[in-house]
């Protein structure tokens, strides 16, 4: 790897990939690495990826016109052309384009002197991501995924933004299916690995719960012995997780068996507080993130920055820096009082039962209005999924019920507890099929996950 850690040589990329030069100049150097060719750029290596929608090698010669400077191509894509390439592009060929997108990102990680949390869990990977990065950056330079870029695509495009200046990256992994933590885990190679929790989603690609906890448990895996396990020790399948786990472990959770605690906790309609604690030190933290999913949230990445050597203060003053993020637990204060909870991002049973929970708390006497559109990638449990929120939201003691989306009957059984009738009803206006399972008011519009 060159000093510049923004460039590539060719031999960097042949020696990352394996790859076979099939021609263009072995002199070049590559100024950054994209999987796009509309954001392509000049001095670009472009990687044809193919998708589910799309296939990038259908857009090399776009990406060519945009001044890249050579592509990545698969074999089996060459061995159907009829031509060869020639002239100054560079054209590299590999088996699977997507791994050697991934073992680009993989050397580059390796050759620099970076440190890496890689955060997973069913709920509030982002925020957490968002809170740990804060949190570091009060003594660190920190590079962190941007939005959630935490797929096999998105997280080696984040590790491509390494610099020299760079002392720590804070990336989110993801999956829908089993052995893409693995796989993200081997690419980002962490010093900590943080787990939030394990609840049910994406069930469609694993199938169960258990299935769930195998795919989290992937990050522990493949965690050296002398790397750091940051871990709930509130989640009972975390715990579980944690006992086969040979390396360095650093809990987290609301009561004094943790390592890192938060107690007592409060909330209040413009967010959240509680006392953090390690060994004898406790401050008082405020957010402004409501419910005590945040508090978690900020748990986990206070263990961090615990684990990273920061004061107890430089840990506070960046927690309470964080800014909510659109589309997750952000409140919005409405004309007459009225507060608006935002939770619209990738809702599953747990966010939506969560969001459920804060919507209960923060209304205190008043009223409170819950709106759900359908979770998805949940496979068989679908239904039974959104069933059991129509039952959590009745619970909670709301006033009104408002549903859409393909499994809008399902939350009006369970609210209900029957389909049609009575006090559900089909709001007006609204462009997929809707249900009003109780209460009154305005009726739902769109497909939006969760609110």
């Amino acid at each position: 790897m060159t000093n510049d850690q923004q460039s590539w040589t060719v031999s960097d990329v042949l020696e990352a990939t394996g790859g076979r030069m099939l021609s263009g100049d072995q002199g070049v150097r590559f100024e950054g690495i994209c999987t796009d060719s509309r954001t392509a750029q000049a001095g670009d290596l472009f990687v044809a990826i193919p998708g589910e929608n799309f296939d990038g090698h259908n857009f090399l010669q776009e990406a060519f016109k945009q001044d890249a400077l050579g592509v990545v191509v698969a074999e089996d894509y060459m061995a159907k052309q009829s031509f060869v390439p020639d002239g100054d592009k560079l054209w590299i060929a590999v088996p699977d384009t997507l791994r050697a997108l991934g073992d680009l990102a993989a050397f580059r990680r390796r050759n620099s002197d970076v440190s890496v949390v890689a955060i997973t869990g069913t709920n509030g990977k982002t925020t957490t991501k968002e809170m740990t990065a804060s949190v570091l950056g009060e003594t660190f330079s920190v590079l962190k995924t941007p939005g959630n870029f935490n797929n096999l695509v998105g997280l080696p495009l984040t590790l491509f933004g390494l610099s020299e200046s760079h002392e720590w990256a804070v990336v989110e992994v993801a999956m829908n299916h089993p052995g893409e933590i693995r796989r993200l885990t081997e690419i980002s190679d962490p010093d900590l690995g943080v787990i939030t929790n394990v609840q049910p989603g994406h069930l469609e690609g694993v199938r169960d719960i258990d299935g769930v906890m195998a795919a989290k448990g992937e990050l522990l895996e493949g965690l050296g012995e002398e790397s750091t396990a940051v871990l709930n020790v509130d989640d009972e399948r975390v715990c579980q997780l944690a006992e086969g786990y040979g390396g360095r472990v650093v809990t987290f959770g609301i009561h004094s068996s943790a390592e890192v605690w938060g107690a007592p906790v409060s909330q209040t309609r413009s967010g959240s507080s509680f006392d953090l604690s390690w060994y004898e030190e406790t401050v008082r933290i405020f957010l402004e993130i409501p419910g005590l999913g945040a508090i978690y949230n900020a748990l986990a990445a206070a263990a961090v920055g615990y684990r990273a050597g920061l004061s107890i203060e430089e840990v506070k003053k960046g927690l309470e820096s964080t800014v909510p993020l659109p589309g997750r637990m952000q409140v919005s204060t409405l004309p007459g009082g009225i507060h608006l909870i935002d939770d619209t991002y990738n809702a599953n049973p747990g966010s939506v039962s969560v969001a459920i929970e804060t919507l209960g708390s923060l209304k205190g006497n008043g009223r409170g209005v819950f709106v759900i559109g359908g979770m998805m990638e949940l496979g068989d449990h679908a239904q039974s999924a959104h069933k059991q929120i129509g039952v959590m939201a009745a619970r909670a003691g709301l006033s009104g019920l408002y549903i859409t989306g393909d499994f809008a009957d399902h939350v009006a059984e369970g609210a209900s507890g029957r389909l049609a009738g009575g006090d559900c009803g089909s709001p007006q206006g609204s462009s997929r099929t809707g249900r009003l399972a109780f209460g009154k008011g305005i009726p739902s519009h769109g497909d939006g996950k969760g609110s």
